[in-house]
């Protein structure tokens, strides 16, 4: 079976959790923690970056660092992951969604705007599978508004805006390091910002709210989201071998789009202004009804496939009666393809 995703470890990781190991700082101290976070912030273009042990909770200690509650309307884009919905809801917060756009499959400017009322608080983004959102009027809509705005770069790791890395046009940003994103640390996530105010508290707030000043003392209610030190050495090694992964999915990206080339498919390209990551490789049928069967032939051949996003407002907990025509579509239609980086030109064509 070719696999849709498998990390591609062949840097220092196996070196790194060794020092981990002889040094005996396995859990959430050690080197390779500030190390991660200091060359992932300088990687990205962003001044402070802290690690998280997953990725749906950089999220909510990124919406819990903002200060939303009850009462705050967050917009967030209707085809997204769940984790995007559930921590909006996890901090009493409403999610307010709205559509996408048909060429890049992302958060629709223009519907985000009409969605915009008097207890809208913050507006999140989500570079769905590596291309970036149109970053510019949701900016311009923020700042008219006075909204937070909150990327989540779960999917974009690598993926650029007019030349300028994603997580760094808001507020706040997140990233995921899952076992199938485009660098890993196995399990693991990190939020960032150019407000190293909006940092320390995130700091504060992963680590049991303790005190900087009395040992063992604990002045908020908080988490522990931090990451381990075993994790934080791995992804430092992904972090070196960053460009040549994403060198190298780009090059099936590139073999993908031109052997599509004439068939009753799109794929999901890159857009002007736009450096796509391809987290994953993805492509959208002309009729919906071909979806499945062609999965199922895949699948009969040897080729793993995943579903596009189902939309989140028709889960149980987030159910609304909202239509969103082109979010519904492309996730009747899409496909993702096998994007791992050692995949080689013959397994494609």
């Amino acid at each position: 079976m070719i696999p849709v995703y498998q990390p591609y470890l062949t840097g220092q990781e196996k070196n790194y959790v060794n020092q981990c190991l002889d040094s005996t700082w396995i859990s959430s101290k050690g080197e390779f923690i500030s190390r991660f976070e200091n060359e992932f912030a300088k990687y990205i273009g962003v001044k402070k970056a802290t690690s998280v042990n997953n990725g749906t909770v950089a999220i909510h200690l990124a919406l819990e660092a903002l200060g939303l509650k009850v009462g705050d309307e967050v917009i967030v884009p209707a085809l997204t992951y769940i984790a995007s919905v559930n921590t909006i809801i996890q901090t009493g917060a409403t999610p307010v969604y709205v559509d996408s756009l048909p060429g890049s499959w992302q958060v629709d400017p223009a519907d985000i705007a009409r969605k915009i009322n008097e207890r809208t608080r913050a507006v999140m983004v989500v570079h769905l599978y590596g291309l970036p959102c149109d970053m510019d009027p949701i900016v311009e809509l923020c700042k008219k508004h006075n909204l937070l705005l909150i990327e989540d770069c779960a999917e974009a790791f690598g993926s650029f805006y007019k030349d300028q890395h994603v997580g760094t046009f808001g507020d706040i940003a997140t990233f995921s390091f899952f076992g199938n994103k485009t660098i890993t640390t196995g399990e693991g996530g990190m939020v960032v910002s150019n407000n190293s105010e909006l940092i320390d508290r995130a700091f504060h707030l992963k680590n049991q709210g303790v005190s900087k000043e009395r040992e063992y003392w604990h002045d908020i209610v908080a988490y522990n989201y931090r990451m381990t030190n075993i994790c934080a050495a791995i992804g430092l090694a992904q972090l070196e071998k960053a460009d040549e992964i994403l060198y190298k999915k780009r090059q099936i990206a590139s073999w993908y789009e031109s052997g599509l080339a004439g068939l009753p498919v799109s794929f999901h390209s890159e857009m002007k202004n736009t450096r796509h990551s391809f987290w994953m490789c993805s492509i959208a049928v002309n009729n919906s009804g071909d979806r499945n069967p062609l999965r199922e032939y895949l699948r009969q051949e040897g080729i793993e496939t995943r579903p596009v996003f189902h939309l989140v407002n028709a889960m149980p907990h987030c159910h609304t009666s909202d239509i969103f025509p082109i979010a519904e579509a492309i996730s009747a239609s899409g496909i993702n393809l096998p994007s791992y980086p050692a995949l080689s030109e013959n397994e494609v064509i």
